[in-house]
């Protein structure tokens, strides 16, 4: 999509040309566009929707290993300082870890019909 836009655009007369995805966050990770720089934006005005919720599940935590000094312990401290009760459920889809957990507070918690 991407290249088809810039087709016949004048991408000489530019300094600074900015492609923007609001989506998905994995997906500029994963395409190469000819880019210099990859920048993410996190807004500030999303510790109001972790104050609204109920539970925060942390996933692909079987990756914490690999990424250089991120833990859960850094999690947990962000969430108690946004969420008015922190309830956090890191939980891995690869290993299982921390699904029962998860499923059990649900189940105790989501509204009887």
């Amino acid at each position: 999509m991407v290249h088809h836009a810039l087709s016949g655009f004048a991408l000489d007369s530019l300094d600074i040309f900015v492609i923007e995805n609001v989506g998905n966050l994995v997906c500029p990770a994963i395409y190469d566009l000819g880019q210099a720089l990859n920048i993410v934006a996190l807004s500030v005005k999303y510790p109001v929707m972790f104050r609204n919720a109920q539970a925060v599940l942390i996933t692909k935590i079987d990756l914490l290993p690999h990424l250089g000094g991120v833990s859960l312990q850094m999690f947990n401290d962000a969430l108690a300082r946004v969420m008015p009760e922190p309830r956090a459920f890191p939980v891995s889809a690869r290993t299982g870890e921390g699904i029962d957990r998860w499923l059990e507070w649900l189940e105790t918690s989501r509204p009887r019909v």
